[in-house]
């Protein structure tokens, strides 16, 4: 993410000011027995420093093999302390070659991974480290590094998921914004052409009468839906409440009835639902005539919810269903059985001709 790279920027400064820091206390020989060892160190470490640096300047190399060798590279640095120092191990103000140039696998380990694998890569530098100083029998032992390894790993790692969110939440708000805009702009353009027809259409429907005002009852109903799809919010990611959805349907021939609770479902999960009892109501409207009315229930169970699309048309004879279907139309078998098998349901229609028909939805809740 693109927030990550101040964070390597950092890590990388903090890598060469640390070398640096080494690097002084190598040439006041501050306890060191061999010296040339100690510079040899040195070059290793200003050899990684540079290679790290590049490694994790691009994105597609930050991953674990790199950090696995920052960690070890960084540990055999620490181990190879003893050797420079010989006989001088121990003595108070004699620090390890690698200094404070140690924390930064740390610190990268917490960037990439988290707080977690940050107290990791802390609890590995911090073993090398006091596993030294028991071994040059240093009394008392101070853990004030360990300590101050872990603060880094840990507060490290929840500033930079801080900082991970925060992008997260602006691009979603800009992209929320960028949605609202082009809504806006249709809307406009809807309603300065198609909603201003259908409103003629009903009107004139209206005056008219006959089958006219069957023609304009429609065309009002299509107003309706219409002006709510433009007028509603951008659709939602997460969960939302399918009766929002299920509504909008209502009209003088179509009865919504919905429970008092919400029926909360993936926002996705909830808009294909909807439109599998819209694909089923555009079925009644072209099967069963103007008079024809139909009643959506919708209902929550065990871990289910139930909608139930019923006509007082004049049913569905039997195999009428398989012959549309090999015919290529579709209505059922890809608007409303396809949507629902691919959210996990199941469709049953049942149809008695002269009774009408009722498809009955059942979906994972």
């Amino acid at each position: 993410m693109a927030i990550e790279g101040p964070f390597w920027r950092a890590i990388a400064v903090f890598r060469v000011a640390s070398l640096v820091y080494a690097a002084v206390l190598m040439a006041q020989n501050r306890g060191y027995e061999h010296p040339v060892l100690g510079w040899l160190v040195i070059g290793v470490m200003a050899l990684w420093t540079a290679g790290a640096t590049f490694a994790y300047a691009a994105e597609s190399l930050r991953r674990w093999p790199l950090l696995a060798m920052d960690l070890l590279v960084t540990m055999a640095c620490l181990l190879a302390s003893p050797y420079v120092e010989g006989a001088a191990q121990g003595v108070r103000g004699t620090m390890p070659v690698p200094a404070t140039w140690i924390a930064a696998p740390v610190l990268a380990w917490a960037v990439h991974g988290g707080r977690r694998l940050g107290a990791v890569a802390a609890a590995v530098v911090a073993a090398g480290d006091l596993w030294l100083r028991v071994r040059a029998h240093e009394s008392p032992i101070l853990i004030n590094g360990a300590v101050l390894l872990f603060l880094a790993g840990v507060l490290v790692a929840h500033v930079a998921r801080l900082a991970r969110q925060a992008e997260e939440r602006m691009q979603r708000a800009i992209e929320m914004e960028a949605a609202q805009r082009e809504r806006d702009r249709l809307a406009r353009d809807i309603h300065d052409s198609v909603l201003q027809v259908l409103a003629w259409v009903q009107r004139r429907g209206r005056q008219i009468g006959g089958e006219a005002a069957e023609l304009g009852r429609l065309a009002g109903e299509q107003e309706a839906a219409l002006r709510d799809l433009i007028t509603a919010g951008p659709p939602a990611s997460g969960a939302t409440d399918l009766r929002t959805f299920l509504l909008r349907y209502g009209s003088p021939s179509v009865t919504v009835s919905t429970p008092a609770t919400p029926l909360v479902l993936p926002a996705a999960v909830a808009r294909e639902a909807a439109a599998a009892v819209g694909a089923a109501l555009d079925n009644v409207r072209a099967h069963c005539g103007p008079g024809a009315r139909a009643w959506v229930l919708a209902e929550s169970g065990e871990g289910t919810v139930t909608l139930s699309i019923r006509d007082d048309g004049p049913g569905i004879p039997d195999g009428r269903l398989d012959e549309a279907a090999a015919d290529g139309r579709m209505g059922v078998s890809r608007s409303i059985r396809g949507r629902v098998a691919e959210l996990g349901g199941v469709v049953s229609i049942a149809s008695v001709p002269g009774q009408g028909t009722e498809i009955e939805i059942t979906l994972p809740a």
